[in-house]
């Protein structure tokens, strides 16, 4: 087995079978199939959540802001439990186990939040993005609360 290294990638090509041609395709694959399950999980749109202002939900779902810390600091949303998604994996087990409204600031946040929380066996029944204006969603004409930062 010889392991070489060509134009910024890790080729492993097995001597003994007369040429590594096969062993590359299936690495190459491999490689592929990887990079398409991240972008997969990140990238693609979770389906058959609704888009809610916060004023619209029921009462009976949990309000869970999964922003970061300075971007959910002094928010109109004070009732919501807040779990970064970066955290979400250490603090799960902190959410009650109730039907979900979760609080994100873009997309990414969105699909990787409510993959993560679908994992550990939350029902997320739907989402706000801060960072929206929901008149091109078609919802609402008052929903784009986005807080500037001082220092950008």
């Amino acid at each position: 087995m010889l392991l070489s290294y060509r134009a910024g990638y890790i080729i492993i090509v097995h001597m003994a079978s007369g040429g590594g041609e096969p062993l590359i395709v299936i690495s190459w694959l491999f490689l592929l199939i990887l990079l398409g399950a991240a972008l997969y999980r990140r990238y693609y749109p979770v389906k058959h959540i609704p888009c809610f202002p916060v004023e619209e939900i029921p009462d009976d779902l949990l309000l869970v802001d999964l922003r970061d810390y300075n971007e959910s600091n002094g928010s109109i949303f004070s009732q919501a439990l807040h779990v970064p998604v970066a955290y979400l994996k250490r603090h799960a087990r902190d959410i009650p186990p109730k039907p979900l409204h979760i609080i994100v600031q873009d997309d990414i946040e969105k699909n990787v939040g409510i993959r993560l929380l679908r994992r550990y066996g939350y029902e997320v029944k739907s989402y706000s993005i801060t960072a929206c204006d929901c008149q091109e969603r078609g919802r609402t004409s008052r929903w784009n609360i986005t807080k500037r930062s001082k220092t950008a």
